[in-house]
């Protein structure tokens, strides 16, 4: 693995960012916009994921990284099931329903198979040099 010096450099966080992009456009060219307690809940959610890649990633150690990792994991979860209800009130279709899913368990596995690398690896951020 290259050296990563920002988060923005992660491709988990920019595929993050699209799939955030994505739901925002939902809401935006449909009546999810209307529906602001879901609405809020999938963005927020949404969002939840890319900011903590990337608080994370800031926290400067794998050990903090890691446990930053692991929500945003969640986070794609509670999407995912989110997703369903968009589906479930016509906000999407049954195209854009499994493009999304399949970016979101795609991400989800990604992020687990960074934090199994993260664990496993001696370099443990700046934090952590003296252990």
């Amino acid at each position: 693995m290259g050296t990563i010096k920002r988060f923005e450099d992660l491709d988990i966080w920019n595929d993050a960012r699209v799939i955030n992009k994505q739901v925002f456009e939902i809401a935006i060219n449909t009546e999810l916009k209307k529906d602001y307690r879901l609405y809020g809940q999938i963005d927020g959610a949404s969002g939840s994921i890319m900011d903590n890649i990337a608080e994370g990633f800031e926290r400067n150690g794998n050990k903090e990284f890691v446990q930053f990792l692991s929500i945003a994991k969640v986070s794609c979860g509670e999407v995912r099931s989110q997703l369903y209800r968009l589906f479930d009130r016509n906000y999407i279709s049954q195209e854009e329903f499994d493009d999304l899913k399949s970016r979101l368990e795609n991400l989800s596995k990604r992020i687990s198979g960074f934090i199994n690398y993260l664990r496993k690896s001696d370099l443990k951020g700046s934090k952590f040099k003296g252990n």
